[in-house]
């Protein structure tokens, strides 16, 4: 086999295309709040924390189905059983990097809802 020939050979049987590599990795993954299981963005809500207008010292946590908010944003599964999991474990203000009440009753609203219409 000459020097050619085993340089193609090599090619041919290394990595995939660099196109299908790309496509592979494009998609974006996420850590779940709740249950910690990594999920393609896709799949999971973000949520942010914004300051309430009536307190100062509470910080309504309010889901970002655009995906558009302003802000530092934590992702969940958008299931009651994760919300639940997140706020025993006290990590939306943990992910978020909120510190005081943390008001999550929209969070609340918005995951009954959307099992609603499921």
């Amino acid at each position: 086999m000459t020097a050619v020939e085993w340089t193609q050979a090599q090619r041919e049987s290394s990595a995939p295309p660099r196109a299908e590599r790309v496509s592979a990795r494009s998609e974006p993954v996420r850590t779940c709040i709740g249950c910690r299981r990594r999920e393609l963005a896709a799949d999971l809500m973000r949520v942010v924390a914004q300051r309430s207008v009536d307190s100062e010292q509470t910080v309504v946590v309010v889901p970002d189905p655009r995906r558009r908010l302003p802000g530092r944003g934590a992702w969940m599964h958008p299931s009651s059983a994760c919300l639940s999991q997140a706020v025993r474990r006290r990590a939306i203000g943990g992910a978020l990097r909120v510190s005081g009440h943390l008001d999550i009753s929209a969070l609340e609203h918005y995951v009954e809802n959307r099992h609603e219409h499921s």
